[in-house]
């Protein structure tokens, strides 16, 4: 069977994957590559198109053998989605709901979502449960909530089955070497800091020092991006296995403030990170950490690889291989 991946050059979407491909399973990668890199693809097949053009993704779909679709591909810089809210609506449901009508002319009824932890808001419990209040801070959570809501819709009128996986901080890179985290702008903590250290970036910031936490910076939830990619291919065998549509948080239940990842990139190095604080981001939390115990009740996933040291050392030598 084929599986199309959108959205498969990508970050998590590359490592999934290679995560798929080494199960065994046939992948049919479909990208426009604003953001993906061929490179991370090792060869494996692409079609080049837009979830946006609704006639490249029917193509995608026409004369070919797909049992099931992975979807990766959304934008989802936070800060930009203040600045330019309408993008954000547009592209996250437009491109969701051009990839789910092809899946129905195609016949084809199972999905897994890259949903997002930004779904919840400001948590009302730590860590955070799937029954937690689905209240976003910001529009890029709020199109993941409402991607999720037209799923539940599509499974109850059409029998199209999902499963949306809530991922909390994705980090770190794969352990051969052969792709990792870039992003254009870079926004994330972990390849900033590493960025910094090779004169990549500038100066790193470290936005808020006044947080309720016990060294006043924010704590996440980070978790290995192959555990990650893992995660999503134990979630479509339990789709292909006939289990039925659910959302599922993916986070180790542990948290690290931005302050214990410096020193830990400090340790890992052997270098100095240079930083200044700087005012909080509009909508930051101060914690942010996930109940892990569905994914490994239901999936049988357990996040191996996502300690600090393993999260940062894969992620240096990375950024090492490309500087």
């Amino acid at each position: 069977m084929t599986i199309l991946v959108a959205g498969g050059a990508g970050y998590i979407g590359s490592h999934t994957v290679k995560e798929l491909a080494r199960d065994g399973f046939d992948v049919l990668v479909f990208d426009n590559f604003s953001s993906g890199r061929r490179e991370f693809l090792k060869g494996k097949p692409y079609v080049q198109g837009d979830l946006m053009d609704k006639e490249a993704v029917r193509g995608a779909f026409r004369g070919r053998p797909i049992e099931a679709v992975l979807h990766f591909a959304s934008l989802i810089q936070v800060g930009e989605s203040y600045a330019d809210p309408r993008k954000y609506y547009t592209h996250n449901i437009v491109s969701s709901l051009n990839l789910l009508d092809a899946m129905l002319e195609s016949g084809v009824r199972k999905l897994i979502f890259s949903s997002s932890a930004a779904v919840y808001g400001v948590p009302h419990e730590i860590p955070i449960p799937e029954s937690h209040p689905l209240d976003p801070a910001n529009p890029y959570g709020q199109t993941k909530v409402i991607v999720e809501r037209i799923l539940g819709d599509y499974d109850r009128a059409y029998g199209l089955r999902s499963i949306s996986l809530r991922y909390f901080n994705a980090a770190g890179a794969d352990a051969d070497g052969e792709m990792g985290e870039t992003h254009d702008p870079e926004t994330h903590l972990v390849p900033n800091i590493l960025r910094s250290l090779l004169g990549n970036a500038p100066r790193l910031g470290v936005f808020g020092s006044d947080f309720p936490t016990p060294d006043g910076t924010a704590v996440r939830d980070y978790i290995h991006v192959t555990d990650l990619a893992a995660a999503h291919v134990l979630a479509l065998k339990a789709l292909l296995g006939g289990g039925p549509s659910d959302t599922i948080n993916l986070g180790t239940n542990t948290g690290h403030s931005v302050l214990e990842v410096i020193r830990k990139a400090e340790e890992v190095t052997g270098q100095k990170v240079d930083f200044d604080f700087r005012p909080r981001r509009k909508g930051d939390v101060a914690v942010l950490l996930a109940s892990k115990d569905k994914a490994e009740n239901l999936l049988g996933w357990k996040p191996e690889r996502s300690s600090l040291g393993t999260i940062i050392e894969t992620a240096w030598n990375w950024h090492r291989k490309i500087c």
